[in-house]
């Protein structure tokens, strides 16, 4: 089982909208931010710049965009002072630790995959308790490689000791995650937590909270693969031959 971490397991978006609040004063900025950040991470996806340089880039951009043109030194301390606001609200959504712990009595192996940087996002799971959940963690800044490329997948699957036919991926963003984790032959779900409704397209399965998981994975199993189960436990369920 595969888990992107920001907006699926951490509400990121809640914690980045209360920085740029307290921030800046003003409510509206989190779509701003969000494209920013998007663009920013496609460069370093592009192997154009790195992850250091890539944050303070955003938020010399973001800063310039509002109207606000800062030295390299008022760059840093914005960027500082958000980073300290996040770390303060980081917070799990509810459904998170119920389903982490159904996956580990069920004896499935549980990777974290994120398109971050690494010391940043490896802080962030442990201090939210997450770090026992995972056999692996495969981060985009560490390995040099990002969703949707079907390498990040491939790699995760390859920690775990799995085929792609073994995985299930599940993530909140319908193009990197789910469809990404599709085309590369893993499982693929689509957590649609902001109930958009848009219609995910051929192979993507699509739930509203993580509470929905587990009945997915028995539901549907043959179709969506055969997760790679821990050997030293004993399963809640036992699969043949890709049936339950």
């Amino acid at each position: 089982m595969c888990l992107d971490i920001d907006d699926t397991l951490i509400d990121c978006t809640a914690a980045i909208r209360l920085s740029l609040r307290a921030l800046t004063g003003q409510n509206d900025l989190w779509p701003l931010w969000d494209l920013i950040t998007e663009e920013h991470v496609a460069l370093v996806v592009a192997g154009e710049i790195d992850y250091a340089s890539m944050h303070h880039k955003r938020t010399e951009c973001f800063l310039a965009e509002i109207g606000i043109l800062a030295d390299e030194d008022q760059v840093m301390g914005f960027e500082r002072r958000r980073r300290e606001i996040l770390t303060r609200s980081w917070q799990l959504f509810e459904d998170v630790v119920p389903c982490l712990e159904w996956l580990r009595a069920a004896g499935v192996l549980v990777a974290a995959v994120t398109n971050a940087s690494g010391a940043h996002q490896r802080k962030k799971i442990a201090d939210l308790g997450l770090a026992r959940f995972f056999d692996h963690v495969a981060i985009a800044g560490e390995l040099g490689v990002a969703k949707p490329d079907p390498a990040m997948f491939h790699s995760v699957c390859l920690g775990l000791g799995c085929d792609p036919a073994q995985a299930v991926h599940v993530g909140d963003k319908l193009d990197t995650d789910a469809i990404g984790a599709r085309d590369a032959g893993l499982g693929a779900v689509w957590l649609d937590r902001d109930g958009i409704a848009e219609r995910a397209p051929a192979g993507v399965h699509t739930i509203a909270g993580l509470d929905e998981l587990p009945e997915l994975l028995v539901s549907e199993f043959a179709k969506l693969g055969v997760p790679a189960q821990r050997a030293t436990e004993t399963p809640a369920f036992t699969v043949r031959n890709g049936v339950l």
